[in-house]
């Protein structure tokens, strides 16, 4: 395994239809250059063509920037490598860990999204190396997904961040008003999703994050 640690600090995570006031490629740009560390490319409607173009998009928006930060390609496992994409998240119903590492190979981050101590604890049963990180929540209910789980709440969260063995991003509702309490919890960093795509600014939406994060550690 030769992958680099992720600085999971600032999470984005996009959505098509609310990058729309901006750009896709706009928001991403503005996000990082405000501090996002990780960008997540997610669009459950889109066709497998249609997340392509997305990727590619996102690919080049973040090439342009000269960021570092990794793109991360949500569910699409098998279209990370004709992206360019640096990994791939799934979720508890999508292409299981193990599956998702092999198509991967060893180079490539993945992140595996978890609701309840009990797949936190699977999660630390998978083989070393299958997963680099957790995503924890929802904290609160979002926008953003309709179908998401029930919200755990910052208590909820900090018993899922004592439980982890693995690296962990809080997601969810999560805005500059509740990061303090999200990152009092001990998580590694935020997902955001309306908070930054939704946002007049997504530089100073990203920014005021990123100095949160910052200020807490």
């Amino acid at each position: 395994m030769s992958r680099a640690p992720l600085d999971l600090s600032l999470y984005l995570v996009t959505d098509t239809g609310m990058t729309r006031r901006h750009g896709l490629s706009t928001t991403i740009r503005a996000a990082v250059a405000g501090g996002a560390t990780v960008v997540q490319l997610r669009d459950p409607d889109a066709s497998d063509e249609e997340f392509l173009a997305l990727g590619l998009l996102a690919r080049r928006a973040l090439d342009g920037a000269r960021s570092a930060a990794p793109l991360i390609v949500n569910d699409r496992v098998h279209l990370a490598e004709r992206i360019g994409a640096d990994g791939a998240h799934v979720g508890q119903s999508d292409l299981a860990p193990e599956a998702a590492r092999a198509m991967l190979g060893d180079t490539a981050y993945l992140g595996l999204s978890c609701t309840s101590a009990e797949q936190v604890r699977a999660a630390a049963e998978l083989p070393a190396g299958t997963v680099d990180y957790l995503g924890l929540g929802p904290v609160w209910a979002t926008p953003s997904k309709v179908d998401h789980a029930t919200p755990v709440g910052v208590d909820g969260l900090a018993e899922l961040v004592a439980a982890a063995t693995l690296p962990s991003v809080a997601i969810g509702g999560i805005d500059p008003a509740r990061a303090a309490a999200v990152l009092a919890t001990g998580v590694d960093g935020l997902a955001v999703v309306s908070g930054i795509c939704s946002a007049d600014d997504p530089q100073v939406a990203a920014r005021d994050l990123a100095d949160q994060v910052g200020a807490a550690r």
